[in-house]
């Protein structure tokens, strides 16, 4: 059961995500970062790199034990199949660890940063949609310039979110994040103040804000 307003941070890859969670942290809301609890339940040892390892064979980890996730996501991203047989193994102990923190957070509200959290259908447990959006040649560009990757690769890792008209129609609210890094972190304070407002007044599903990048 959740004891604080929540917000699901979610985005298109290379949307700038992380900048936007990093400016909530910054202002002191718990954010749980899904990116981070998807290593952990993949860490040597577990589970689920366990049932990695004989699914996908003993290749797809590193010498010291640890999963090779570059391998693994050109892996997977090259067949649709594949990628759905991983989530099978990694989203039950995610969503788990997830609910865990939910429930022990005494904040106003909080923030669960989760780049698939439509996809991945877990909107069930968040209160409040916040999409990071971009335009989709921007996330093209970003992707070139950080991961060195091509564009077959780029293209497959588009197609296996959901579009960017499908996160808009998602959102209760939307941060545009093409602008200046300043004027994010504005946005951020000024969701930041209508996030308290609303865990205040007890309305979580508010209207909400669209903030453009032109616009403060």
């Amino acid at each position: 059961m959740r004891t604080c307003l929540t917000v699901g941070l979610t985005g298109g890859i290379a949307s700038g995500k992380s900048t936007v969670q990093n400016a909530f942290a910054a202002l002191g809301v718990p954010v749980l970062d899904a990116d981070q609890v998807a290593r952990e339940v993949v860490a040597p040892g577990s589970p689920a790199l366990d049932a990695i390892a004989r699914e996908f064979g003993a290749d797809m980890l590193l010498a010291d034990g640890s999963l090779d996730r570059r391998r693994m996501r050109e892996h997977v991203f090259a067949e649709p199949q594949r990628l759905r047989r991983l989530e099978a193994i990694t989203h039950p102990p995610i969503r788990a660890r997830m609910r865990t923190w939910l429930s022990e957070q005494r904040a106003p509200y909080c923030v669960l940063s989760v780049a698939i959290l439509l996809e991945a259908r877990m909107h069930d447990l968040v209160d409040r949609v916040l999409v990071v959006d971009v335009p989709v040649a921007v996330q093209r560009e970003r992707l070139r310039a950080r991961d060195g990757i091509d564009d077959v690769l780029i293209e497959r890792m588009l197609a296996a979110q959901s579009s960017r008209e499908a996160r808009l129609a998602a959102a209760d609210d939307v941060l545009r994040n093409d602008g200046p890094l300043a004027r994010t972190q504005q946005h951020v304070e000024r969701l930041h103040r209508f996030y308290l407002g609303l865990a205040a007044d007890g309305t979580p599903k508010a209207p909400g804000l669209r903030l453009p990048a032109s616009v403060i």
